[in-house]
């Protein structure tokens, strides 16, 4: 049987990977770069238009149970993250460009994937997934309107800049951990401090600095703050991102603005900070917890259009749609994941919350159900029993559920 796939981001390329590897056919559309996003620097797959932290690595921090899970379930782009991963101390950051190019290649060399660069205006028949995310193309958004008989399929999200690290004047900002963690994340971030006078000049500037109108939605509430970081953006260390500043601010004002920082009045911007459009639908009325449309077996969604929300959780459920449209076109049923796993407690939580006013839910420890032994524990020691059950329940429920 033959998959189509609609949408080369982060699910789309996971999902394309465990499907083929499982021996299905595999045609992956991807529209970029024949029509753009607005978003995107380049015509890879997988690319990460937004930071370039896939989240905590730690393996009692929600992202970190949940990458520990995908990792053992065989997810490509957590290898090829970890192949172009950047030091961010407990964070699992990569070079964005190298971790793309790999997914990449990966994708175009296997003999089962066949990419196709077009852009797809309508579902298609047959055996579906559709990823294409928070930036998907308005012809498509309206084909999922008339399916999912929605009005609205859209939030808005934002980029941080992006500089160049040797424009940064280290005689004023320096390198050090971002919490305070010791040796986990030490000289990891670069730190440009304010005084008093500078933080005031600062703050005033970005409060009177002009926008970009927001339109429809409401403007992100804008927080003071005592120290600016930067994140590593690639392997050689050569781009620095501004942790947290995403922005509206046009690009002349950003320029100017974000020069009043300590160490960053020379700061050549690689690229700006901007908002865009995220799509999503209303999962909780029209997806299952195996990630399947309630009203067409052959159909799933997977990614950021589901109201997952965050790098790992888009990977994690192209994952599990990649293997369930595997299951299926072999007779077998999906996968409906023990919610004691961080990936079983979100796509449950995006099927069952309330649809009046569904929102999307990145992975959290709060998803998670309490656990029942009676023994009382500390915040940590919680977090290391979740992370324990977690890998014994997935462990055991694969092995209750082979596919043969």
């Amino acid at each position: 049987m033959e998959l189509t796939i609609v949408g080369g981001g982060l699910a789309g390329s996971e999902a394309a990977w465990q499907a083929a590897e499982s021996g299905l056919r595999v045609t992956l559309y991807e529209m970029r770069p024949s029509v753009e996003t607005g978003a995107h620097r380049t015509d890879s797959l997988a690319e990460l238009v937004c930071s370039n932290s896939l989240g905590s690595k730690l393996p009692d921090r929600a992202t970190g149970i949940l990458l520990n899970e995908i990792k053992h379930l065989g997810s490509l782009l957590i290898g090829c993250a970890e192949r172009f991963s950047v030091p961010a101390g407990g964070a699992l950051a990569v070079d964005r460009d190298g971790f793309a190019r790999a997914v990449t290649q990966k994708i175009r060399d296997h003999p089962q994937i066949r990419v196709v660069r077009e852009e797809v205006i309508d579902i298609p028949d047959g055996l579906t997934i559709i990823t294409t995310g928070p930036l998907t193309s308005p012809r498509l958004s309206e084909a999922l309107k008339r399916l999912t008989g929605d009005d609205h399929l859209y939030f808005f999200d934002a980029l941080a800049p992006i500089v160049e690290a040797e424009s940064v004047d280290m005689s004023l900002a320096y390198s050090a951990s971002r919490y305070g963690r010791g040796e986990l994340e030490e000289g990891d971030y670069i730190n440009c401090p304010l005084d008093e006078d500078e933080y005031e000049i600062f703050v005033n500037a970005l409060r009177s600095a002009d926008r970009i109108p927001l339109r429809e939605f409401e403007e992100v509430i804008r927080q003071g703050v005592k120290a600016v970081q930067l994140r590593r953006d690639n392997l050689m260390g050569s781009l620095y991102n501004l942790v947290g500043f995403q922005t509206n601010l046009t690009y002349a004002e950003q320029r100017r603005v974000f020069r009043l920082v300590p160490g960053l009045q020379n700061a050549r911007f690689i690229r700006y900070g901007q908002m865009h459009r995220n799509t999503f639908i209303n999962a909780p009325e029209v997806i299952r917890e195996t990630l399947q449309f309630k009203s067409r077996d052959d159909l799933l969604l997977a990614g950021q259009i589901t109201g997952v929300e965050g790098y790992m959780g888009n990977i994690a459920t192209g994952l599990l749609a990649g293997i369930n449209a595997s299951r299926f076109a072999r007779g077998c049923d999906p996968l409906v994941l023990p919610h004691t796993t961080m990936l079983g407690a979100l796509c449950h939580y995006i099927t069952s919350a309330s649809s009046s006013d569904f929102q999307p839910m990145k992975a959290n420890l709060g998803l998670l159900p309490k656990m029942n032994d009676g023994v009382r524990r500390n915040r940590r020691d919680r977090a290391k029993a979740y992370a324990e059950r977690s890998r014994k329940d997935l462990v055991d429920y694969f092995e209750k559920n082979n596919c043969a």
